[in-house]
């Protein structure tokens, strides 16, 4: 039964459909900017939040190395970890990354050796050398955190690199807390910019890839009641 036949749904000129197909573009595009924004504004908000308390161990985050250095953005990380350590926040250190593209070490290894260099004794390190990208270096690092019995995580990356990270983790059943660089190499606006970018696409793509299923009822709803009222008030 379709109580607006006669008012609403009985448009069927090629111009009227037009115009409607126009009006759910737009409001999608909006609804879809108003969901980007939003990203954005958690990303930024969230890279402000700096939490220093004692964990069992700090988990940073890998990043390319330039043979067996650091990158500069790698060696922030790796030095706000060795801080933490240093200070009595942790225990032990866990260093994430496998080979890069045309790199002959791993980006825990690198790590691990620039700790050492600064007076972190190896028996307090752990690496894992198999991930690639930032939902790797978690799921890999869990284990070595579950099989040492670590409760409490302190997650160290780029402020910006934070709140995704930090859903990851959570998702994978970590108790992490939100440690960022206080310094970062991304200084100018420009490569702040290009990494929010990098970074809400990202986000949007674990989060569309999390709740997939939802989203396809949604859509799946939205057919059905499409098809109703093309059907009955058409």
């Amino acid at each position: 039964m379709c109580f607006y036949k006669k008012n609403i749904f009985n448009h069927n000129s090629p111009k009227n459909k037009i115009k409607r197909t126009k009006n759910v573009l737009f409001v999608i595009s909006i609804i879809f900017l108003i969901f980007i924004l939003y990203i954005a504004f958690n990303i930024y908000y969230f890279s402000q939040v700096f939490e220093l308390t004692n964990a069992d161990a700090a988990l940073i985050l890998g990043a390319s190395v330039w043979d067996d250095k650091p990158s500069p953005v790698f060696q922030e990380r790796i030095n706000h970890g060795i801080w933490l350590y240093k200070n009595g926040y942790v225990k032990y250190l866990i260093f994430t990354g496998g080979i890069g593209k045309n790199s002959n070490f791993s980006e825990a290894f690198v790590a691990k050796n620039y700790a050492i260099n600064n007076s972190v004794p190896a028996e307090n390190i752990f690496t894992e050398e198999k991930s690639r990208i930032t939902l790797e270096n978690i799921v890999y690092a869990k284990s070595i955190i579950t099989k040492n019995n670590f409760t409490k995580i302190i997650l160290v990356s780029d402020p910006l690199h934070m709140k995704r990270s930090m859903v990851i983790a959570k998702d994978f059943g970590l108790n992490v807390i939100s440690s960022p660089t206080p310094t970062s190499k991304f200084i100018s606006l420009k490569t702040k910019l290009l990494f929010l970018l990098y970074e809400i696409f990202f986000f949007f793509i674990y989060l569309l890839h999390k709740h997939i299923f939802i989203i396809s009822l949604y859509l799946l709803t939205f057919e059905i009641l499409y098809l109703y009222y093309k059907h009955n008030c058409a």
